[in-house]
């Protein structure tokens, strides 16, 4: 990635070829991708990672966690349709990443709709993740631990509104903070990035978040060491992708089989001249 040499931050120029050195290395490596998500997601994850050159797992039981999640590259957890039942089991794999070195992205879906969602959120951020995406009420309810106004998965605020809460959260858990929204917003801390890829068609098909969270995961997977970088990389080219899927669809439902197949066929010159990411500060 170009470096500015005056201000230190990536210029414009630098982030296409970061996007497309990630995507090539996930079709390269084909990293092993464990997705504990919830019931409407797991479809539409699984062939985003699939359509990425990543191997998604959908491994959620505790039983297999030990013997299943060392052999990871990232594990992905995902709280949609939260129950008592699972949260064991994802609060088990995100020690089991930890302990073996490996990234793991959370996804805190409407975590400030319930006192139960929100405590279960909160004491999975206390497990270390490495990344966490949520929209922007999502991040403003983690920031803030507090109860809000939902609409359930859908966001009651734009992701601009969010980027004190995100930075906030990203200082209080030492997680790169992303939040999704017309530009998506990626944050160590201090450092601030934009995403500018997508179309708004995307928000009326569901576990399009969701689906992002993993493909995050599956960048973090191929360069732990810039989980940054991976993430808004991870965003930018599923935005593409949704912009060249848009340009043949007649509505959400072939959106989305087209995203799909827009994904898997990406290329150099399409992600050099459509990866539209900026550095705030």
């Amino acid at each position: 990635m170009e470096e500015d040499k005056v201000s230190g931050k990536a210029e414009p120029s630098g982030w296409p070829a970061k996007a497309w050195s990630l995507l090539s290395a996930t079709r390269n490596e084909s990293p092993l991708i464990q997705c504990i998500t919830n019931f409407v997601s797991m479809d539409l994850m699984a062939n985003t990672l699939l359509s990425a050159g990543a191997s998604p797992a959908m491994i959620h039981t505790v039983d297999e966690i030990p013997d299943f999640t060392p052999h990871a590259r990232a594990v992905c957890i995902n709280v949609g349709t939260l129950s008592a039942d699972w949260l064991p089991a994802m609060k088990l794999a995100a020690q089991f990443a930890c302990q073996s070195g490996k990234p793991w992205v959370l996804d805190p879906v409407a975590a400030g709709a319930s006192g139960f969602r929100l405590k279960a959120c909160l004491e999975l951020v206390e497990l270390k993740p490495t990344v966490i995406r949520g929209n922007a009420s999502e991040v403003i309810a983690l920031s803030k631990a507090s109860l809000g106004p939902s609409k359930g998965v859908d966001s009651s605020h734009e992701s601009t509104d969010a980027v004190e809460a995100a930075k906030s959260l990203a200082q209080a858990s030492g997680a790169i903070v992303a939040v999704s929204g017309a530009v998506d917003i990626v944050t160590d801390g201090e450092r601030v990035v934009g995403a500018h890829n997508g179309v708004p068609m995307m928000q009326r098909i569901t576990a399009t978040g969701c689906s992002v969270t993993a493909l995050i995961a599956a960048f973090v997977a191929v360069d732990p060491l810039h989980a940054l970088e991976a993430t808004v990389s991870a965003l930018s080219i599923f935005g593409v992708a949704g912009e060249m899927g848009m340009n043949l669809a007649k509505g959400p439902a072939s959106l989305r089989m087209h995203l799909i197949d827009s994904l898997y066929g990406l290329d150099d010159a399409v992600v050099h001249s459509r990866v539209s990411i900026t550095s705030f500060s």
